[in-house]
């Protein structure tokens, strides 16, 4: 098959869930005599088309900031849009667009129209009333452009159970489920760090994250726990905040933050020198970082929320969820850090069915069905 991938993010250039699904499942499709383009902004310095691990990336525009304030941005959105719909010269089979930012997913329906070919799209989320709360009375606008994007095709591809029955609530039907994965392998290889730590995050430092809800339970565990130690990988929009908070309550002694880490080993190993993984998180399409550190043997910790997809992760062998209060996250994490040692098994078992390859071989048989 001839493959074409639609996003305006380019792993390993920028860094995040979407961009790494891409970046695995392109180079693997690629290995099996696959011909696989990526169609994004161009990250890179040099040419604007170059071949990266037998993938044919494609800089169709020059980079732009993805926020404006912040909320994403909708000039960037349509900027991209109107760039994809200059690349007329897409031969392929197959395009999957990425479902976000939205804008671009109508400049692919029209293309694969005139080109007569299939378009699938990958939804990593679903807002539906989120909306109102993103974006306050334009949130109509959002929800609106949502739901027309989940009529452009019947080829809809959901990276989780839950993002399938968000898409459901939209009346789309015949959604295939394709989550993404790990390279268990991989992670296997990675030896722990020197530097250990009780509790460990690993994601984009942005609101609906909470991750200012971890600091303020460490606060809590710290009265029973005085030496908690809690390191906490990622930067975003929302890192001066939590630092002063951290400040503020006196915890310098307990709380690390690593900021962003390129190197992805040096990710792994501090997760694999931790004892549990907490995501407080109330907004998730998967939760990859979740899965890693199930890879790594750490139980997880998470937050009751119906838009939180890393509660499919959890079961009562993996790790707990609990209400989104400082209290409740204490309480839950005091009681995972006394299990947790028991539940370092199951937590490597569960992850090792969300290997790259078997989630290729799933992606494989959609395509060609």
């Amino acid at each position: 098959m001839r493959i074409a991938y639609i996003y305006d993010a380019i792993y390993p250039w920028v860094k995040g869930g979407a961009e790494k699904r891409i970046y695995e499942l392109s180079r693997r499709l690629a290995s099996r005599g696959h011909v696989v383009h990526c169609y994004g902004m161009n990250w890179w310095k040099g040419e604007n088309v170059v071949i990266k691990e037998g993938v044919c990336l494609h800089g169709i525009c020059k980079p732009t900031n993805f926020y404006s304030g912040d909320h994403r941005s909708i000039i960037e959105a349509t900027y991209f849009a109107s760039k994809v719909l200059s690349s007329l010269d897409m031969d392929c089979d197959v395009v999957d667009c990425q479902n976000f930012p939205y804008f671009p997913c109508f400049s692919a329906k029209l293309l694969c129209k005139l080109n007569k070919q299939d378009l699938f799209i990958t939804w990593h989320e679903v807002w539906r009333d989120y909306w109102h709360e993103y974006l306050g009375q334009k949130g109509v606008i959002g929800k609106g452009v949502e739901k027309a994007v989940s009529r452009l095709t019947e080829n809809n591809i959901a990276v989780s159970e839950r993002t399938k029955r968000d898409l459901e609530a939209l009346n789309v039907k015949g959604i295939h489920v394709v989550p993404n994965g790990i390279d268990f392998n991989e992670i296997e290889r990675v030896k722990a760090s020197d530097t250990k730590s009780d509790v460990v995050y690993m994601g984009r430092l942005v609101r609906h994250k909470n991750v200012d809800l971890l600091i303020k339970s460490v606060r809590l565990v710290a009265k029973v726990v005085p030496n908690i130690r809690v390191i906490i990988i990622g930067n975003g929009p929302e890192n001066d905040k939590l630092r002063g908070m951290v400040s503020e309550l006196g915890l310098e002694k307990n709380v690390e933050f690593t900021g962003f880490l390129s190197n992805y080993d040096e990710a792994i190993a501090l997760m694999k020198s931790s004892r549990v993984f907490v995501s407080p998180s109330t907004r998730e399409g998967f939760g990859m970082a979740a899965l890693e550190a199930n890879a790594c043997g750490l139980p997880l910790v998470t937050v009751k929320h119906k838009m939180n997809a890393i509660m499919d992760l959890v079961t009562k062998e993996t790790g707990i969820i609990c209400k989104p209060s400082d209290y409740d996250l204490a309480v839950t994490i005091i009681d995972t850090l006394e299990k947790g040692k028991g539940m370092r098994g199951r937590c490597r078992d569960l992850a090792r069915r969300y290997d790259w390859e078997k989630i290729c071989d799933l992606l494989e048989i959609v395509y060609e069905t």
